[in-house]
């Protein structure tokens, strides 16, 4: 009979050790120090728990952890010493049936690994789906880690220690994260459409309505109606919207909207969630509200947005702007690198454009706008935590700028002499990463850096930069800006140098509103999971949409150390539960407000 909480919390120390046996490998003290945290709520509550006590337990425990984990492929699986629960996790991935050269590279891996780091390299090879992991990506992810640092290798270990542990914990209650599988399951079966050019290469990239990007507004258009939207349709902008109508209650309630969505373009050669998570998790939602046979007091409205990644056209936000009246008419005039208007890709879409004007929303129709995101960053990751709530998108200011000093020979120009642009914005770039650390939640950075027509012998006369100034609050983020452009003054005057300076976008901040950030912060503590308050550096479409109508986010964990933009983000189907669990908790919350 598969393990409840409440044999759990009501056990002695010792048996729950028992019950517990195995969860992480040959060391029962994690369990007997996570005890302590008991009575549990949720699985949640008991994987952080763990976790928590992992963290709280210093670095000779944290090694002595890490030591007690097999090596894959290893010693311990050929001479079948393993646990039961390494046998299982091994052969689901295959690891048991490597031919001979995919055995002697893991030898040689697990022989660089251990001379590198000094402990076994550890890998979930369940996955984020826990169906198992292709030894192809076991392999490749192997060389890519071998490449960190040991610090950073220490933790990513201790992460992957803690998937495996989720996913035996899973095993001994006998939970399936259903609902969190079938929104990976949407996601991967979404990633099938790709531009060409990327498609070859096994990459995603969908830019604004290319042969991709209307093969996955079909998709979603589909998967709406599948789920028991009650009208689905593809707006002026190419946004797919599908709408949940309410009970028939009254004219009062039925009239109000609550919105949802994120965007379905993607950055060249991105990943498979950003955004994409923020569609299907309130499809998931809609799903089991339609299959119970049950409404809100209120219409559903989801929006997968046509563009918010600016990739094929410089009109970033593009589909969520039209919603708020933004949508600029010289955007129509821009081509793309193949020299194709948007106005010509929009007709060859069969868009409206003569309609785009009528997509603006009445506020007053609208309760507000929710948002689910992958995080994009490493914080949730870190602290193993799966859900964090956002207190405000980040304001930003972005400059593209060049700096003028005076090339010369580098053989005969003394150091005390010379008018060095490369120098001056190098400074520049220290004085952005000191300057914005002092906020604590600012950030700053130079991204782009060209000495034009450079030279190896030559003192550098120009450079070119971009600048990126990025904080919480409006004030935080011109303070920020005030000092960064008063130190690159005095740099010039201090190097003889001169600068000009092109602002290239200014976003304000977008503080989520109290009440709908109070209403995730319920939805997410109803779990068992702690609560986490952080702010959101990336841009969303969010911000956009609070312009006219209150707004609140919800992040989600994502693995390999939070990364986005990038074919290694990711996120587990058991962390996508929690995020539909969540929604739907704010959703019966907001019913409740109604009622």
């Amino acid at each position: 009979m598969p393990l409840t909480l409440d044999q759990l919390n009501a056990a002695t120390p010792a048996e729950a050790a028992a019950l517990l046996d195995g969860l992480y490998e040959h060391s029962p003290w994690v369990v007997e120090t996570a005890m302590a945290q008991r009575p549990f709520r949720s699985l949640a509550h008991l994987k952080h728990a763990c976790a928590k006590a992992v963290t709280e337990g210093g670095l000779d425990k944290q090694l002595a952890l890490i030591r007690a984990h097999p090596e894959l492929a290893g010693k311990a699986m050929v001479s079948k010493s393993l646990t039961a629960e390494s046998t299982n996790e091994q052969s689901k991935a295959g690891l048991t049936d490597c031919s001979p050269a995919e055995f002697a590279q893991l030898q040689q891996l697990n022989a660089d690994y251990n001379a590198k780091f000094g402990f076994p390299f550890i890998l979930a090879v369940r996955g984020p789906r826990g169906m198992g992991l292709p030894r192809a990506e076991i392999i490749a992810t192997f060389k890519r880690r071998l490449a960190h640092p040991v610090a950073y290798e220490r933790e990513e270990c201790l992460r992957n220690i803690h998937r495996i542990a989720e996913i035996r914990l899973n095993d001994k209650f006998g939970v399936e994260p259903t609902l969190g599988h079938r929104v990976w399951d949407w996601q991967e079966t979404l990633a099938q459409h790709s531009d060409p050019g990327f498609a070859e290469k096994g990459q995603l990239t969908v830019t604004y309505l290319t042969e991709a990007h209307r093969a996955c507004a079909q998709h979603l258009l589909k998967d709406m109606r599948e789920a028991g939207f009650d009208e689905v349709h593809i707006d002026a902008v190419g946004n797919v919207v599908g709408r949940y109508r309410a009970a028939k209650t009254s004219a009062k309630t039925s009239a109000m909207t609550l919105m949802t969505g994120s965007h379905y373009d993607t950055v060249r050669n991105g990943g498979k969630y950003d955004g994409r998570l923020g569609i299907y998790v309130p499809i998931a939602c809609v799903a089991e509200l339609a299959a119970q046979g049950r409404r809100l007091p209120y219409d559903l409205e989801l929006v997968a947005f046509a563009e918010e990644e600016g990739q094929r056209y410089k009109a970033t936000f593009l589909a969520s702007g039209a919603l708020v009246g933004q949508f600029d008419p010289a955007w129509l005039a821009q081509k793309d690198a193949d020299g194709v208007a948007m106005r010509e890709a929009m007709a060859n879409s069969g868009l409206r454009i003569d309609d785009i004007g009528k997509l603006r929303r009445d506020p007053t129709q609208y309760l507000g706008f929710v948002e689910v995101h992958i995080e994009q960053g490493p914080v949730l990751n870190e602290l193993n935590l799966p859900l964090g709530i956002v207190t405000s998108i980040n304001g930003s200011v972005r400059y593209l700028g060049e700096v003028q000093g005076m090339a010369s020979h580098a053989g005969t120009t003394p150091m005390d002499r010379r008018r060095d642009a490369a120098a001056a914005v190098a400074e520049l770039v220290l004085f952005v990463e000191k300057r914005a650390a002092q906020d604590g939640d600012s950030v700053g950075t130079v991204g782009y850096l060209q000495v034009p027509h450079g030279s190896t012998n030559v003192v550098p006369g120009r450079c070119q930069f971009t600048l990126d100034l990025r904080a919480p609050t409006d004030v935080q983020r011109d303070a920020l800006v005030a000092d960064v452009l008063a130190e690159l003054q005095a740099i010039g005057e201090r190097r003889g140098v001169r600068y000009s300076l092109e602002e290239t976008v200014r976003a304000a901040a977008a503080p989520s509103h109290p009440a709908w950030q109070a209403r995730w912060e319920r939805a997410v503590d109803a779990l068992g999971v702690p609560l986490h308050r952080l702010p959101s550096g990336a841009g969303h479409d969010a911000m956009k949409l609070h312009e006219l109508m209150p707004q609140a986010m919800l992040f989600v964990r994502g693995q390999n150390a939070g990364i986005s933009h990038n074919p290694l983000e990711s996120s587990t189907s058991d962390d996508m539960q929690l995020a539909v669990e969540a929604f739907q908790g704010l959703l019966d919350q907001l019913a409740t407000d109604m009622a």
